[in-house]
C-alpha cells in the first residue's frame, strides 16, 4: 500500500503560513534546498524546475500531490493553474471548479478519497498542505517530513488544524543547516 507523507515547511511555533496565507517569511536556504532538490526533486514546482536544473529530473519518491484550496490558490493568483504538472494533482475544495485538466478538484470526503489512492499502484503520495486538510487526513498520514525554519510567526495557519487528539510519531532523522533551518522526518508510532 502506498504511503501518505506530509511534507511541509513550518515555523518554530508550528505555522505553515501567516493569517492571510502569506509564506514569504520562509527564507530560501541554499543548503537545505540542495538537499531537497537531490532527494525529492518532484517537490519543486514545475515553473521553477528548469532554473533549479531539474527540468528532466525523474520523480524519486512521489507521483501524486494533494493540496487544500488555500495551498493551491497562491499559484492560481499568479496564473499558474497546474503548479506540479509532473505529478498527479488533487485539490480538495467545496468551492473551486476545475481550472486545468491536469488538476482534479475533489469535493468528496478526503479520508475516503485518500484510502482509495493508497490502494492504487504508484509511488508515495505527497500531502503538500494545508493545515485543515492535514487535520482531516491525520489518521491517514504515515510519515512527516518537516522543514522547520528559525522564525516565530505568532499566529497563522497551523501545520495541523484539528480538535485535540494526540497522535504519536517517532523521529527517524534530523538534519540541521547553517542558517538554523532543520529537516526532521518522522514515522507514525506503533500503537503497541
Amino acid at each position: 500500500m502506498r504511503k501518505l507523507i506530509y511534507y511541509v515547511a513550518t515555523t518554530i511555533d508550528g505555522f505553515i503560513a501567516g493569517p492571510d496565507g502569506q509564506f514569504d517569511f520562509f527564507t530560501i536556504d541554499p543548503e537545505l534546498m540542495s538537499v531537497v532538490n537531490a532527494e525529492q526533486p518532484e517537490t519543486v514546482p514545475t515553473a521553477f524546475r528548469a532554473q533549479c536544473g531539474l527540468e528532466t529530473a525523474p520523480n524519486k519518491r512521489f507521483d501524486t500531490v494533494l493540496m487544500g484550496r488555500g495551498t493551491y490558490e497562491p499559484a492560481l493568483k499568479e496564473g499558474i493553474t497546474s503548479p506540479y504538472a509532473h505529478l498527479r494533482q488533487y485539490v480538495f475544495s467545496q468551492t473551486l471548479s476545475a481550472a486545468d485538466p491536469g488538476v482534479e478538484i475533489v469535493s468528496s470526503d478526503p479520508v475516503e478519497f485518500v484510502q482509495r489512492l493508497k490502494e492504487q499502484p504508484g509511488q508515495e503520495i505527497w500531502l503538500c498542505g494545508g493545515g485543515r486538510l492535514a487535520g482531516s487526513l491525520l489518521p491517514m498520514i504515515d510519515e512527516l517530513m518537516i522543514k522547520r525554519y528559525p522564525v516565530i510567526a505568532g499566529s497563522g495557519i497551523p501545520m495541523v488544524d484539528r480538535p485535540f487528539d494526540p497522535a504519536g510519531f517517532a523521529v527517524t532523522g534530523v538534519r540541521t543547516f547553517g542558517s538554523g533551518a532543520s529537516f526532521t522526518t518522522y514515522v507514525r508510532a506503533s500503537d503497541g
